[in-house]
């Protein structure tokens, strides 16, 4: 049993939940750029929420399956078919030896995830088969997937059928927005440096990637700003480099930096840095951290819910 690569897209990897608690190593945690939307597609399988899946960015892949296997799409929104018949996100697909299924033109969003009612027959790196693309390991040899690849699977079966209650289905279309805590030296940053971060106007590079995501927009002042010593960074963490432009740690960002932190995005809003497409508009927004502990309260709420649910 194997999916058949026919055209890889621009950038189709595995990924699951990622390496976390290794960064002491030197390691990034990686994985799925928008967890959310993988674990939405594993539940509708009744697979766990981090179970391993495509990830595919941008402009989307063609694949034939070998097997009988059933499959979601979620995330990203792209024109789909399968087979020639046009398909749709949020709901399980039933999948049979020698169909194809083919991603066309990006609606919204960056990034869907192809979650799979059965296992890809690799072998883990670091408990995980998370395919980290500037350390190049993992997943298949490390890399993208590439026209003319098998990806092997077993344990293949069908799931039910069904589909997303319309309050789960995500829609990307509106102006990003990362609510933020104050960075570690946000303090030294003036008044008119946090004023002009958090009035907005940054709009996403594209020269970002899975490292870190590149802000364009006016620089911050960045008078006076003490000398800094190299110390940890997570994702989610805003630096803000001489050019006074802010850059995001990212799913393989560097692990230590020496930049001033001014903000750091809060845990239940990390998924929303896997959908900015380059040239987004995006806003700051402060808040305190019982509010980021109550929004990522209900988050994982709402996740449990639907596994109920379903």
């Amino acid at each position: 049993m194997s999916l058949l690569i026919i055209k890889p897209g621009l950038q189709t990897t595995v990924q699951d939940g990622g390496r976390p608690g290794n960064l002491r190593w030197g390691l990034a945690c990686g994985g799925a750029a928008d967890t959310f939307a993988m674990h939405l597609g594993n539940l509708l399988l009744g697979n766990p929420p981090s179970h391993p899946c495509l990830e595919v960015a941008v402009t989307g892949p063609e694949i034939e399956f070998t097997a009988d296997v059933t499959i979601s799409v979620t995330g990203a929104r792209f024109d789909l078919f399968h087979n020639d018949k046009a398909a749709d996100n949020d709901q399980v697909l039933a999948m049979r030896s020698g169909d194809r299924l083919r991603f066309g033109a990006l609606r919204s969003g960056v990034r869907a995830y192809i979650a799979l009612a059965a296992d890809m027959d690799l072998a883990p790196m670091f408990n995980s088969l998370s395919t980290h693309m500037i350390a190049g390991f993992g997943g298949m040899r490390g890399r993208a997937l590439q026209a003319g690849d098998r990806l092997p699977l077993r344990h293949s079966r069908i799931a039910p059928t069904r589909a997303l209650p319309g309050e789960y289905r995500l829609d990307y279309r509106a102006r990003p927005l990362l609510r933020v805590l104050p960075g570690l030296e946000a303090q030294y940053f003036s008044s008119d440096a946090l004023a002009q971060f958090y009035q907005g106007g940054f709009t996403v590079s594209p020269q970002s990637n899975r490292m870190g995501i590149r802000l364009q927009g006016s620089p911050l002042p960045l008078q006076n700003m003490p000398q800094q010593i190299s110390s940890g960074l997570c994702p989610g963490t805003v630096q803000v480099p001489p050019n006074g432009l802010p850059i995001v740690s990212f799913v393989e960002g560097q692990t230590i930096g020496g930049y001033p932190r001014i903000a750091h995005v809060i845990s239940a809003d990390l998924h929303r840095l896997g959908q900015l497409a380059p040239g987004a508009r995006l806003d700051f927004e402060a808040v305190d951290l019982n509010t980021a502990h109550q929004i990522l309260r209900d988050k994982s709420r709402l996740l449990a819910e639907l596994d109920s649910r379903l």
